[in-house]
């Protein structure tokens, strides 16, 4: 049995193509899209998301604004920048780069985003509307998994889908795409984290295994049944001497291993990292259609 790649990079470039052209048809009705990034600090990490936000913007046509400001801005401040960004008809979307400073509380500032603006999909009345069934916006890489497996034509109805991790940005909102009455819904759900006893052996009964620890290449070949489905949403560095950088990227799935036993999985970089920045661009896109 040959194991399929599911390549995000193919499946992200395929939605932006349809993206652009949509975008272009935006623009003779005289509407822009328009996404306010805010940077709090200087994360390295957190700078080259958001150039590569700024990045596929540009490429797709639609109008971005940066805002960076400093470790030590107040709380206050960046609640102040969120109302204005609020008020702005150029902005359908906002993004508050994470992590923030320890002094800034990440809720109250998640909660200051009016819902409509909420591209991330981490606003409460989006996550309560997406738990119910209603159409919100849906946090992004979630979001971007469902889109490779359909592109892929890899039905989740009836099937049983294991996540591991239960982080508000993954875990938690995958959880309630997959139980939902809808086409790349309708799978029996069980999801795992740090204090699940015996996770081996739960592991072993998935048809599709959704990753999301953040721990370098916790799940082995003896963790996971033949014909499995893998998706890998963790990116880690390993020290390696033989690389250029002295490190090498691996996801939370021991991808050499696994493959063999697999049916199909992402590679790690070029899974999943590429659908969290596409899927961002389309809620851009959708929130934009409001103007309308």
């Amino acid at each position: 049995m040959e194991t399929k790649i599911l390549s995000g990079k193919k499946v992200a470039n395929f939605l932006k193509s349809n993206l652009k052209e949509k975008i272009s048809e935006l623009k003779n009705d005289g509407i822009v899209p328009g996404l306010a990034v805010i940077l709090v600090g200087d994360n390295p990490a957190s700078k080259i998301y958001v150039n590569s936000k700024t990045n596929a913007c540009s490429k797709l046509g639609i109008f971005s604004k940066t805002l960076i400001y400093s470790d030590d801005t107040s709380e206050k401040k960046i609640l102040e920048v969120i109302d204005g960004l609020n008020n702005d008809k150029t902005i359908d979307g906002i993004l508050v780069q994470m992590p923030l400073p320890s002094h800034i509380d990440e809720s109250k500032i998640i909660n200051r985003i009016l819902p409509k603006k909420d591209v991330d999909g981490f606003h409460p009345i989006n996550v309560g509307k997406l738990v119910i069934g209603e159409d919100a916006f849906v946090s992004c890489t979630p979001a971007g998994i469902i889109e490779i497996l359909k592109y892929y034509k890899i039905s989740t109805e009836g099937k049983h889908v294991v996540i591991v991790g239960r982080s508000n940005i993954v875990g938690k909102p995958m959880l309630n795409l997959l139980y939902q009455k809808s086409e790349f819904g309708n799978a029996t759900v069980t999801i795992c984290h740090s204090r699940t006893k015996n996770l081996e052996e739960i592991t072993k009964l998935a048809d599709i295994l959704i990753v999301a620890t953040g721990r370098a290449e916790m799940i082995t070949a003896d963790m996971v049944k033949n014909g499995v489905v893998i998706v890998d949403v963790g990116i880690n560095r390993i020290e390696d001497s033989t690389k250029k950088k002295g490190y090498r990227l691996v996801g939370d799935v021991d991808f050499e291993g696994v493959k063999e036993k697999a049916s199909a999985i992402t590679p790690v970089p070029g899974g999943v990292g590429p659908m969290t920045i596409t899927m961002l661009m389309m809620n851009t896109y959708k929130s934009s259609l409001r103007k309308k």
